[in-house]
């Protein structure tokens, strides 16, 4: 899955939109409708919202229809609205959309593997959303090759036993330089690897900001801890929207059951109304 650049543009203005209009007490659900209206038809974004709205009347969240548009949406973009939609409501919604839209700008603009897989795995880190379920999410990102997926597998079992800076420097082209042929596929550069041995045995925020200021990769916006009126207002709506889709479920029920059809094809694996390959 490539997208054009075009729907990462658009997508960066979803993302940024609705992280912004939250804010102002109106249902994600008008929100939505709203938003659909300005992006661009040209684009497969606007039928992804139309698929995205229907589940959110059936749910109340946006997971599970980006769960069902696997060539429109990549595991990790799923993992981490997944993330911040679940009850306990640690990781904030809105940190959550500005991670995205941080990545569709830079997608837009032409990415590196290795920028792509340094920010999803800081995002990782720096918002505590576990390294088992992200990374297997991060794996299966269609940037990467079969060398980096193993690569990804083996960061995701030696996490936590081996610092991430090692692990970088030793599948880098500095390390080639200096130690000789490592016998496996060289994944980031000189540059990375020289960041990278600079920064062993430091916390890994370190290497991430260092790698940020001195290459250009995109930085993970941090996790805001107090939380304002406005927070608890966007906390309060996604609760009543969810409350809103349960009600409306229940009167269907009552009504003489619910209409699965008018969210979903026969076919599981494909939307009806959501964007073609």
């Amino acid at each position: 899955m490539h997208l054009d650049r075009e729907e990462y543009v658009e997508q960066a203005y979803f993302y940024r939109t609705l992280r912004e209009r939250m804010q102002q007490g109106i249902s994600t659900q008008e929100l939505l409708v709203s938003i659909r209206q300005e992006i661009l038809s040209t684009t497969k974004l606007p039928m992804a919202l139309e698929f995205m709205a229907g589940e959110l009347r059936l749910t109340g969240g946006f997971g599970t229809a980006m769960a069902r548009l696997p060539h429109y949406f990549t595991p990790f973009q799923t993992f981490v609205i997944q993330e911040a939609e679940k009850e306990e409501g640690r990781f904030d919604f809105r940190i959550a959309l500005e991670i995205l839209e941080r990545e569709a700008e830079y997608r837009a603009k032409g990415i590196s593997v290795q920028g792509i897989f340094l920010y999803q795995f800081e995002t990782l880190a720096r918002n505590r959303l576990g390294y088992d379920r992200g990374l297997v999410a991060v794996a299966g990102d269609p940037a990467f090759d079969e060398a980096w997926r193993e690569w990804i597998a083996t960061v995701r079992n030696q996490v936590g036993f081996i610092d991430i800076a090692d692990m970088i420097y030793v599948r880098s082209e500095y390390y080639r330089q200096r130690r000789g042929d490592p016998g496996r596929p060289v994944l980031f550069g000189e540059k990375e690897g020289k960041i990278a041995l600079a920064n062993r045995r430091k916390d890994p925020l370190f290497l991430f900001a260092a790698l940020a200021r001195h290459l250009g990769y995109p930085s993970v916006p941090r996790p805001k801890f107090q939380e304002s009126e406005e927070q608890l207002i966007v906390l309060v709506q996604r609760r009543i929207d969810r409350l809103e889709g349960r009600l409306k479920l229940l009167e269907e029920e009552i009504r003489g059951g619910i209409n699965l059809s008018k969210f979903y094809v026969q076919d599981a694996s494909k939307p009806q109304s959501g964007p073609n390959t």
